[in-house]
């Protein structure tokens, strides 16, 4: 889904004008960044949360090079939490495969 299909969608259901809710929706995710970018926490109740976490440092390698490592420095990056009914949502997407049971020990969100 596009911020365009997001405005025509909410457009067609309110019966705005598709500028008006551009405006809005752009409006919306303006003051999102904005708060971000100050290293602010942002809460969508039955949504998710928004917030900067530092990376450490660490090592990598370069797979064109492999016997030279390549210090990568800390950096802040976005992470997104979503919130109990996304997360409840996107599970049910979970293919159910009687022949493989899943592993007990996996965490039920991925963390990178």
């Amino acid at each position: 889904m596009t911020k365009r299909d997001l405005v025509v969608r909410i457009s067609e259901e309110t019966g705005l004008v598709q500028q008006s809710v551009l405006d809005i929706v752009q409006k919306t995710l303006d003051y999102i960044a904005e708060a971000v970018a100050q290293g602010k926490k942002v809460e969508l109740r039955n949504f998710g949360v928004f917030e900067v976490k530092i990376r450490r440092a660490r090592v990598g390698r370069n797979p064109n090079s492999p016997e030279a490592d390549v210090r990568i420095p800390p950096r802040a990056v976005v992470k997104f939490k979503p919130g109990k009914e996304m997360r409840d949502a996107v599970l049910k997407l979970t293919p159910q495969d009687a022949s493989t049971p899943a592993p007990a020990s996996a965490p039920a969100t991925p963390q990178p």
